[in-house]
């Protein structure tokens, strides 16, 4: 009989409960009613979820207790999570009447992106499973993710939604609910777009920084003190920014590295992974 370890399993249930949480209480807004307020609220739930999956895979491989099971069931609950969570928030965000052309099209985006997000996380179960007793496999699946990873989309969808809706945004600019929802129409093909994609984006845990231990430590302290007064005062700012940033900087190393051709080995680890797929009826 398989062992099924208990620890990371209750982690992972805690983040796929924070995810139905969200959806569940967005279900209960009424349609048009969702403000500021609520949408930091379940932008801070997901932000736990995406902490808990972290901290399971962390924990499993540190006491290693890694199972199929484990990693199956992190899969799905990132699926429900990530992949529909971000979907219904955006979805009650706005009160758009039903049959009309822009419901349509949001409707569509959404469902494009909890579809990449779930065809994501199967071939990233598939992957792992061909990698398995490979060292060099394994090495470079560590390195850096192919496609853009479900929870920083989730993450980068869901701050948008809130940024546009923020004080600090309207004070800027003011746009009609028309336009907002072309820009998430917008955000949702993009983000779905970028996680099925074969471009490289960096995973931050093997980040390597070549830098004098004190001046890390420094710099450490001081970004962490202004992302800590920004997330108290201006969270929806600091919270896009962020998020946009890992998919901008992950962007802009994978264009280099197209660039600079196959021949150069400047950013090689950002080669684009070939389509080892082959779609048959």
């Amino acid at each position: 009989m398989k062992k099924i370890h208990l620890l990371p399993n209750i982690i992972t249930a805690f983040g796929l409960s924070c995810g139905l949480f969200v959806i569940f209480k967005m279900n209960m807004v009424g349609l048009g009613q969702v403000d500021q307020q609520v949408l930091t609220y379940t932008a801070l739930i997901l932000l736990l979820a995406v902490f808990a999956d972290l901290l399971d895979g962390a924990i499993a491989r540190a006491i290693k207790m890694e199972s199929d099971f484990g990693g199956f069931f992190d899969s799905f609950a990132d699926a429900i999570t990530f992949g529909v969570g971000p979907s219904v928030i955006v979805l009650k965000t706005f009160s758009i009447e039903s049959g009309t052309e822009l419901s349509f099209l949001l409707t569509s985006s959404v469902m494009v992106y909890s579809v990449c997000g779930v065809l994501r996380l199967v071939r990233y179960n598939v992957a792992s499973l061909l990698a398995k007793g490979d060292m060099d496999l394994i090495a470079s699946h560590k390195k850096n993710f192919t496609g853009l990873p479900i929870p920083a989309a989730a993450a980068a969808a869901v701050s948008v939604n809130l940024f546009l809706i923020s004080g600090e945004f309207r004070r800027m600019v003011t746009i009609s609910e028309d336009m907002r929802t072309w820009a998430m129409f917008g955000v949702m093909i993009f983000l779905g777009y970028l996680m099925v994609c074969r471009l490289k984006f960096p995973n931050l845990k093997t980040l390597r920084l070549r830098v004098g231990s004190f001046r890390l430590v420094f710099l450490t302290v001081i970004i962490a003190v202004l992302i800590f007064y920004g997330i108290l005062h201006h969270f929806a700012v600091v919270f896009c920014t962020i998020s946009w940033f890992y998919i901008t900087v992950a962007l802009v190393l994978s264009m280099i590295r197209i660039i600079s051709g196959k021949k150069s080995k400047t950013l090689e680890d950002y080669e684009p992974e070939p389509d080892d797929f082959d779609w048959v009826d």
